[in-house]
């Protein structure tokens, strides 16, 4: 028994599982540490607010070479965390799709952290598979498609899109998934928005598309993509031999929260016989809302839809959401098989079904959030979110600001008065204050401030903080209050 002890190899053992006594003490540890932060956050400059240089050298002085004792390194990442980041958690963050993340969503990290169920196989984790189809079977009668649907949880929208783009090219062509894209006569294209994310670009490359493929069609002049126009691009590139695969159009553009025709681009998509995506990363949570779900019209028409519930939907990083109209796509589009997974069917398994193989269960986060709350609860959080986007568009205008977008999706891009500094020193300024967070971006050519509201603990003083703090940034005053 001594041996035992003294053995190094158990001691090491020791550290990295301790006996149950242990665990509580540094669960209770946690608690302490983390059981506040909402509220030690609001109290905080939003933008990281420490010493870069002696973070370096309190980093660098964790070799490796010998163990730290867990306690205190846990006090340790908590304090840079606190202030070592862009605090999207903050009341005052305006800025990125960022949302603080929900409680039962941060519970079910928790959860899933405890038992690592791999979401490979059915086979394996039937209870977990289970409940994330559940989910997603929820949310695809929710945005209106049809019996059959299916999907799945992924890292993020990006993996998402990357999901459709490899689906459509299935679907394009029967030869696709053993020979490639040297299955198609012509070069394979895809259409987007001028708007749309970039992460098409990258999407495009990964595909083997090449990045020429993405037609980048223009706007209308509202931030929304002009569907004329992109219905004479792909008749001009049908002429020109090349191969039209996809549309994906945009609920919810990142710069501006503008939402492409749906309706239109559905009926692009249907009279060139090709692949109608919408991504939805953002915007897709206005399914929660009874008020302002019919701003996604026609997004019942599409073979694939992405949503991000670690966007609006409030979960915690990384957790996004690919529905498929036809769940067969999916099987048709990533089979595979193999002797050391368990036997199941394909339909079932997520490794068969889905880029990714191993995964961490994801849609717990989602599940536990909707469970708690419903639809209503999550409506509710959209219809908080845009009424405060209204005011503050409201309390801008009255100062002679100026909203030049009319996002449906909480998402501001404002211009300052006349003879006022331009918007990206009005931002530098007012992220400097640390008192909001809010960032630029390009609108029709225009650079402008944006300012999303997402946080689900907004509340009116908050927006009129801001308010107070990009009058000041106006006004040349750099009122820092932390």
């Amino acid at each position: 028994m001594d041996m035992l002890q003294n053995d190094p190899n158990e001691r090491d053992a020791t550290l990295l599982f301790p006996a149950q006594v242990a665990r509580q003490r540094i669960d209770a540890t946690i608690d302490a540490l983390l059981c506040d932060v909402p509220e030690r956050m609001a109290t905080h400059s939003v933008g990281p607010s420490f010493d870069q240089a002696n973070f370096r050298a309190e980093l660098a002085a964790f070799t490796f070479d010998r163990p730290h004792e867990l306690g205190a390194a846990l006090h340790w990442v908590v304090e840079q965390m606190e202030h070592g980041n862009v605090q999207v958690t903050h009341p005052r963050y305006f800025g990125l799709f960022n949302p603080a993340p929900s409680f039962p969503a941060q519970c079910a990290d928790r959860i899933a952290a405890a038992f690592n169920p791999q979401l490979a196989s059915a086979t394996t984790s039937p209870a977990a598979v289970a409940i994330e189809r559940h989910v997603t079977d929820a949310l695809a009668r929710r945005a209106g498609l049809p019996d059959g649907a299916g999907g799945h949880f992924t890292t993020g929208g990006s993996e998402a899109n990357f999901t459709a783009l490899i689906c459509a090219l299935t679907a394009a062509h029967q030869d696709f998934a053993s020979k490639g894209v040297r299955c198609f006569a012509g070069a394979p294209r895809i259409y987007v928005s001028f708007d749309a994310h970039l992460a098409w670009i990258k999407i495009a490359q990964m595909a083997g598309i090449g990045r020429e493929a993405v037609r980048l069609v223009a706007t209308d002049g509202t931030g929304r993509l002009d569907a004329a126009q992109l219905g004479c691009v792909l008749s001009d590139d049908i002429a020109a031999g090349d191969v039209p695969v996809m549309i994906a159009a945009t609920a919810g553009t990142t710069g501006a929260g503008m939402i492409d025709p749906l309706i239109a681009c559905a009926n692009v998509a249907n009279a060139t016989h090709i692949w109608f995506h919408v991504d939805a990363a953002w915007g897709g949570a206005l399914i929660a809302s009874c008020t302002h779900a019919k701003q996604l019209r026609g997004m019942e028409r599409a073979d694939s839809v992405t949503i991000d519930a670690h966007k609006w939907f409030a979960t915690t990083m990384g957790c996004g959401v690919f529905l498929a109209r036809r769940s067969t796509d999916l099987a048709a589009t990533f089979h595979v098989q193999t002797s050391f997974m368990p036997p199941g069917l394909a339909q079932e398994d997520p490794y068969a079904t889905t880029v990714q193989w191993s995964r961490r269960f994801l849609g717990l986060r989602l599940f536990l959030s909707l469970a708690t709350a419903g639809w209503e609860g999550h409506g509710a959080q959209v219809d908080h979110a845009i009424g405060l986007a209204a005011l503050l568009a409201r309390d801008l205008q009255a100062l002679g600001w100026r909203v030049v977008n009319a996002s449906p999706a909480a998402v501001l891009c404002v211009l300052p008065p006349d003879g006022a500094p331009a918007a990206n020193i009005i931002v530098q300024r007012v992220v400097a204050a640390g008192r909001a967070w809010v960032s630029t971006t390009r609108f029709e050519g225009v650079q402008v401030v944006r300012v999303c509201i997402s946080n689900g603990r907004t509340t009116t003083q908050d927006v009129a903080e801001l308010v107070t703090a990009l009058e000041a940034a106006r006004g040349q005053k750099q009122a820092v209050l932390f």
